[in-house]
């Protein structure tokens, strides 16, 4: 499933589902996503990442697993040695370098493009009183803070210059990067690919449809898992694979829920 787990203050779902538009054309999955929890001295941190390979990039499934893994490695780097209280733009802006540094390295161990490896960026880093989103290109996180009733979009998905066109890792001579840093706790998240952006985001007001992560969440509220729970996960899993879902969207989905226990 390409999902990493560790026990922390958190609990959280999250499962990847292939677009039937894939499967019609017999190509695999391009999306991955990974969540993880980092015990920092500071307290824990929670960190989610998904990336969407890029439909017309013949490795992308390879570049969006390189990208989350990647993105994984140099959070638990900097988090051993350091805090989110000190993650700045400039630290991300390494942090995108050692991503396309991996990639190139594949690359060239397949005699190929770090084109054919793009893939888009979407994560989210949760602290105690501070969080840092980091966002290439389309799909998104959202985020309730405590207290609050209202969800959040502090990083919206980018649309490039033509239809179905947006950013990526690979971009030369650098990606489209944003980091936004948001004070206060957050309670809730979602993190997601572009495959389910139209449910869940009205692009008009550009505001989330809180009662769809209302809904997602409710489960894993009344859940007793400590940290990951498995049994949501695949139930997750299914959900993006029903019929409902795919009868709105023919992509690859890729879907982290979690909550501050």
């Amino acid at each position: 499933m390409g999902f990493h787990f560790m026990n922390g203050a958190w609990r959280w779902a999250g499962a990847r589902a292939i677009g039937t538009s894939h499967l019609k054309s017999d190509t695999p999955c391009q999306d991955y996503a990974c969540a993880k929890m980092f015990l920092t001295q500071d307290g824990p941190v929670m960190a989610a990442v998904v990336s969407d390979g890029a439909g017309s990039a013949s490795l992308a499934e390879l570049g969006s697993r390189t990208v989350c893994i990647s993105f994984l490695k140099a959070c638990r780097d900097f988090l051993s040695r350091s805090t989110l209280d000190n993650l700045d733009e400039e630290v991300v802006e390494d942090w995108v370098d050692a991503i396309r540094e991996a990639i190139n390295q594949k690359a060239k161990a397949a005699e190929a493009r770090p084109r054919d490896f793009a893939a888009t960026l979407v994560a989210l880093l949760v602290a105690g009183e501070r969080s840092v989103v980091i966002h290439v290109g389309d799909g998104a996180a959202v985020i309730r803070r405590e207290g609050c009733d209202d969800w959040e979009v502090p990083s919206w998905p980018y649309q490039g210059e033509y239809a179905s066109t947006t950013s990526f890792v690979t971009d030369d001579p650098q990606p489209r990067l944003e980091v936004i840093s948001i004070e206060g706790r957050v309670a809730e998240f979602a993190v997601f690919s572009d495959g389910i952006e139209r449910m869940v985001l009205d692009h008009v007001s550009k505001t989330p449809h809180g009662p769809f992560f209302d809904r997602m969440l409710a489960p894993l509220k009344s859940s007793v898992a400590e940290t990951v729970d498995k049994a949501l996960s695949l139930a997750l899993r299914d959900y993006l694979d029903s019929a409902n879902v795919c009868e709105r969207t023919d992509d690859d989905k890729s879907l982290i829920l979690g909550l501050r226990t």
